[in-house]
């Protein structure tokens, strides 16, 4: 008898836990939805007014994918419209809007479905957007799609409503594609850069082996242009990973709208010196005698009258870009400078030898993990990611950097590469052409010689 209580105690408990157990995975499960990016398109009496975005809950149903398969409905505040007791107003075939506060996210969703509403659009406290949890409770279960917008958009609403407008929701919530191709185009720029500063000298330098006097004239051309070479040194890889570290740590706390500014304004005198010289070196390459009529200015001297045609041009292309750089086509000129600039840093800054490629590439690869990934821990953001964005800035990102829209993805928005990502690597690159290219004048030089012996 005492065993076969045992046994009878050891069965019921061992049903106990198996309920417990499939109890807890079935509420898991009901609060495992896929969170996903929402796209919610409304009609102010009959006419399509701006797109909001927003966010789903980790709760409620799924939104389809595709606009034509989703149904538009009037959007109403609730009353309460905190949602967090029975509503007095008539929401039955309707998208609630609810305001954040006093309840859990649950229980809102739970009073706007009792009320016959089929969607539920909670509005924040502020204008972001993050993930809404399900609360402790889990004996409601939520069979309506439920998703965040930002309170500026609620306060849109609120001012359709407020002056008697009828306002229409259409909500959907479309993918990503799988193969981003702007990322492509993006790689392929940034190998371009590198790939026309390494060959730069050629492209723009003229044969040196035509005749005696070209040697020597090509000869002089390089010595001159040698002294304008920037070497860098262990020590100077390292003080100036150390420098960059100290005015990205300056522009996260202390980033604002002069900042960035300042940043333009310097991005655009770069970005006009190198548009400047690559436009004026490509032209005289190919046209030399646009260079001989000079022109005599007060403090500048004798200039030439094609480079300072050039010149106005370049400042008037960047004040052009920075006058509309919020512009859906700014992410062009942007580039144009951008690509120019480093096309010319690239001239002017030369690695002696491996030993110091190694360290300067070692430091900066330190310094993007560490300013990336690891930053967060320390300062709850990625810094370098929050700076790129312009987070504090009003979203007034830094130009340093080259952008391509992403034209095939429903949300749009930027790929982005840092200036930083595309001219370490190319000073590795030139100083690899460079080395590669006195090897081999070594070698045509001492065939040279040797077919002088021989005669």
């Amino acid at each position: 008898m005492v065993s076969s209580s045992h046994s009878h105690h050891f069965v019921v408990a061992a049903f106990v836990l198996l309920f417990f157990a499939f109890a807890a995975a079935a509420d898991e499960a009901s609060c495992k939805t896929v969170i996903q990016l929402v796209k919610v398109k409304n009609f102010v009496n009959g006419k399509e007014d701006d797109m909001i975005n927003g966010m789903t809950a980790k709760f409620g149903s799924s939104l389809p994918e595709k606009a034509d398969k989703s149904a538009t409905a009037p959007a109403i505040f609730s009353n309460p419209t905190d949602c967090c007791s029975s509503p007095t107003s008539k929401l039955s075939g309707s998208v609630a809007l609810c305001e954040r506060g006093t309840c859990d996210f649950t229980t809102k969703a739970a009073s706007a479905q009792s009320g016959g509403a089929t969607a539920m659009l909670m509005i924040n406290d502020s204008d972001e957007l993050f993930e809404m949890d399900c609360s402790n409770d889990t004996s409601v279960k939520i069979s309506i799609p439920v998703v965040m917008i930002t309170k500026s958009a609620g306060e849109t609403f609120n001012n359709f409503l407020k002056s008697g407008k009828k306002v229409e929701v259409l909500l959907y919530a479309p993918t990503r594609p799988v193969v981003d191709f702007s990322v492509g185009v993006l790689w392929l720029m940034s190998v371009g850069t590198v790939i026309c500063a390494s060959l730069w000298s050629d492209i723009v330098g003229s044969d040196k082996f035509d005749s005696p006097k070209g040697s020597y004239k090509d000869e002089a051309m390089k010595d001159d242009s040698d002294k304008e070479i920037v070497n860098i040194d262990t020590k100077g890889a390292i003080i100036f990973v150390i420098s960059a570290s100290t005015f990205l740590v300056l522009l996260f706390f202390f980033m604002s709208s002069w900042f960035i500014w300042v940043l333009i304004i310097m991005f655009c005198i770069g970005g006009v010196e190198g548009m400047h010289n690559c436009i004026v070196s490509l032209t005289l390459r190919k046209r030399p005698s646009y260079g001989q009529k000079t022109v005599n200015l007060p403090l500048f001297g004798e200039v030439s009258i094609f480079s300072l045609v050039v010149l106005l041009f370049c400042v008037a292309f960047a004040v052009i870009w920075a006058a509309t750089r919020r512009g859906s086509f700014s992410w062009f000129g942007q580039d144009v400078l951008g690509i120019c600039l480093m096309i010319t840093v690239l001239q002017l800054a030369r690695l002696p030898n491996i030993k110091v490629a190694t360290v300067l590439l070692c430091c900066a690869f330190v310094y993007d993990i560490f300013w990336v990934f690891i930053s967060p821990v320390i300062f709850r953001k990625s810094v370098m990611i929050t700076v790129a964005k312009g987070d504090q800035a009003g979203g007034e990102a830094i130009p340093m950097l080259l952008r391509f829209p992403r034209p095939s993805d429903p949300w749009g928005g930027y790929d982005m590469i840092g200036f930083g990502d595309i001219l370490f690597p190319g000073l590795l690159v030139s100083f690899a052409r460079s080395e590669l290219g006195d090897l081999k004048l070594g070698q045509v030089t001492f065939l040279t010689s040797d077919c002088e012996h021989t005669k």
